[in-house]
């Protein structure tokens, strides 16, 4: 059982536990045996007083804002940019190791932004900040296969569309998502449900996730581009996403043609990719035999299909990847970031 008397064991807490990802470092948690000799659940008031189960065990939530964080090791916050950036710096202060999954510190300099499939070396010392960010989830599975090919060949672009599920605006988003649904299988020309998504996300895509900069790119869109040159340590990576909203519950999809410096060889292409960790190759020429939001298979795995070289230009080549944003996009990523923490005896 994760909970164990051992000093080695960080005391942790959990701010917005009960949200779409903190449900989901729970049972992660559950699922991989993290040990941690105290855990405590935290949100905003009007979820303070619920109770949630971890490891068989109940615990009520406790309000942030009389939370003391001096009696936790380790915090994973995960309850909204404005939140992190007023609370994360007062868990610091009062003794916490963060781990943020939101915005708000990804571009700090003095806070490392880890994948630990790629940059674990941050992990080596605490950061400055006393924070350390979890990237966007799209950046995230991205980055996992940019990692080997810039090793191997050398990226001169990526240009990638991304097909993001409803589950990246949490319960509200999927709830929408279902209720818009019902309401225009219903009546096809009535009005659907249009708060979390405008328009309504109900049989329809939205090319737009995220506030719209000056550039008149989204924020979304330029996550990504500074997040992996952030994450991979190439400031001069070129990078361009049109972040687009689907009708899918959860799971993230990505497009990405990937151009590099050198001639690329496909079937050495796919027995890189396939080498990498939690990373399961779907290459074959079938219809069904590429991975899709309901059929990819394991969660906690990037799956990635399509893989084409294409035929007038063979230094580039175009790749189709899915991944549970939940998990690999967010609680997954935070809580193997805490693993290796906890490997290097960094908390």
């Amino acid at each position: 059982m994760p909970l164990t008397p051992s000093d080695t064991a960080p005391r942790i807490a959990l701010v917005g536990a009960t949200g779409a990802v903190g449900t989901t470092l729970i049972e992660l948690i559950e699922e991989r045996g993290f040990p941690y000799r105290e855990i405590h659940l935290v949100a905003s008031a009007r979820s303070a007083g619920r109770e949630l189960t971890v490891d068989g065990r109940s615990y009520r939530v406790a309000a942030l804002d009389t939370f003391d964080f001096s009696t936790v090791d380790l915090a994973f916050f995960s309850a909204g940019g404005s939140v992190s950036r007023k609370w994360a710096p007062a868990a610091v202060a009062q003794g916490a190791l963060v781990i943020d999954n939101t915005n708000a510190f990804r571009m700090d300099p003095a806070t490392p932004l880890v994948v630990p499939q790629v940059n674990a070396h941050e992990l080596d010392r605490r950061p400055d900040s006393g924070i350390i960010a979890n990237p966007n989830c799209s950046t995230i599975p991205l980055v996992r296969l940019l990692r080997p090919i810039e090793d191997r060949w050398g990226i001169r672009q990526a240009v990638v569309s991304t097909y993001q599920a409803a589950s990246g605006r949490g319960h509200a988003g999927m709830a929408e998502l279902r209720e818009a649904t019902r309401v225009t299988l219903e009546n096809p020309t009535g009005d659907a449900p249009a708060e979390e998504f405008t328009p309504t996300l109900a049989f329809n895509v939205i090319p737009f996730v995220d506030e719209l900069l000056e550039s008149g790119f989204t924020l979304e869109e330029q996550k990504m581009l500074q997040e992996s040159r952030k994450i991979l340590g190439v400031p001069h990576l070129d990078v361009t996403t049109t972040c687009v909203r689907v009708p899918v519950v959860n799971c993230h999809s990505e497009a990405a043609w990937i151009e590099c410096a050198d001639v690329v060889d496909r079937d050495e292409l796919v027995r890189l990719l396939a080498a990498q960790p939690e990373v399961t190759v779907h290459d074959r020429d079938a219809i069904g035999g590429f991975p899709t939001p309901r059929t990819a298979g394991d969660p906690d795995h990037v799956h990635v299909g399509r893989i084409r070289v294409a035929p007038h230009n063979p230094r580039g080549f175009w790749l189709w990847l899915v991944s549970d944003n939940l998990r690999i996009g967010a609680a997954l990523n935070a809580i193997q970031i805490a693993e290796a923490l906890t490997e290097r005896g960094t908390l």
